[in-house]
């Protein structure tokens, strides 16, 4: 696996099994900077069948800031696109109805395409990967965008429809999994 040290890219080859699993930071021989080992070092991207269980898994409050930065992200996104829709719209004469149905949809579809392509092309939403946790199947093996438009739309509303219970779940579960982890077979761990 390859090393590289963010402050000044040098980089090196090392052998996984070389790196002790107590490992938390590495230092860099070129500038002696300092910097921790993501999920990517310590293995767990390149053997999908390390335990996960054992992988330091992100709580209620952590998840839960998170998805509060990706709302504010998505509605600011909402409001800017969907006002510049509305705004061509009404320069092009068109019924207020109908204008207005189609700013909803879309909407809609910008924060499912949020979503669900953030979290199936790297596991991470905008909002997670400021708090550095991350989306990963239970088995290792890499998250889909099926899995995560499963994990997104259906798992998530069950989660909501039943007073946010499957959200809560995270907060007392042993392994901090809500009910839409569950059901999609995911963890959503510290990175």
């Amino acid at each position: 696996m390859q090393l590289i040290c963010p402050h000044c890219q040098f980089s090196r080859e090392l052998d996984p099994d070389s790196i002790p699993a107590t490992a938390k930071t590495a230092t860099c021989p070129r500038c002696q900077g300092r910097f921790p080992l993501s999920v990517q070092t310590t293995g767990i991207e390149d053997n999908p069948s390390a335990d996960l269980r054992a992988h330091p898994k992100a709580g209620f409050w952590i998840r839960g800031t998170a998805m509060t930065l990706d709302a504010i992200l998505v509605l600011t996104l909402q409001a800017m696109l969907g006002g510049m829709l509305f705004l061509a719209g009404i320069l092009n004469g068109s019924g207020d109805e109908n204008l207005a149905l189609l700013v909803q949809l879309f909407s809609s579809l910008l924060s499912l395409v949020y979503y669900i392509f953030f979290t199936g092309y790297c596991g991470q939403t905008p909002g997670k990967m400021a708090l550095r946790i991350k989306v990963v199947r239970c088995d290792g093996s890499p998250l889909t965008y099926g899995r995560a438009a499963f994990r997104e739309l259906p798992a998530k509303f069950i989660s909501g429809i039943i007073l946010a219970i499957g959200y809560l779940l995270a907060a007392f579960d042993d392994q901090k999994q809500a009910l839409h982890d569950r059901m999609s077979d995911t963890y959503v761990i510290k990175l």
